[in-house]
């Protein structure tokens, strides 16, 4: 296994200590914790693409468990985010229908013999998602400083989950309409 399919597999081990550190308010300094952590599973994602571009190390299991471990970061922090009141349901049921639904798009792909890569819109929406992310643990760790005053943390959180949700489905019918031959061609 080379480098960068390693750095992905890691991405999907991080889920455990960040949801531990998210919802164990118990944990001194948690929010701080959970974001180290949400950081560093967001740069693999980073380093394991560059790193398979530039030494040539794209393999057909890189390209399907790169998004993988990005929907399993992405939808354990939105369940954490649900379970703490930060976000409401409907962005969220909007991202995960079009997790399944490129998800399913890509397996009748690999079906027909072809691997669908990221889009440049699923990278934006990708991209966007982790930084919004980041953003909302990083206010949580602020809020854990009692000399700051308080943050709407809960508004902030529901805007930036409905500008990924946006750009969820706008990534969506951008992979549909991209490989709608794969639909047409699927048996």
């Amino acid at each position: 296994m080379n480098l960068p399919n390693k750095l992905t597999l890691l991405r999907v081990v991080l889920v455990i200590p960040f949801v531990a550190f998210l919802l164990l308010p118990q944990i001194p300094h948690h929010y701080l914790w959970a974001t180290l952590v949400f950081a560093i599973a967001s740069l693999t994602d980073m380093a394991d693409g560059k790193i398979a571009r530039k030494y040539h190390l794209i393999t057909d299991f890189g390209k399907f468990l790169d998004p993988l471990a990005d929907k399993v970061l992405v939808v354990a922090a939105m369940v954490c985010f649900l379970d703490m009141g930060l976000c409401s349901a409907l962005p969220i049921v909007l991202i995960l229908a079009r997790e399944f639904l490129v998800s399913a798009l890509r397996l009748v792909a690999v079906e027909n013999g072809t691997v669908i890569a990221a889009s440049i819109w699923g990278k934006v929406k990708t991209a966007f998602t982790m930084v919004a992310f980041t953003l909302i643990l990083l206010l949580g760790t602020l809020s854990e400083f009692s000399w700051l005053p308080d943050l709407p943390l809960p508004t902030i959180a529901g805007v930036l989950m409905w500008i990924t949700a946006l750009l969820t489905v706008i990534s969506g019918w951008d992979y549909l309409w991209q490989n709608r031959g794969c639909i047409k061609n699927a048996r």
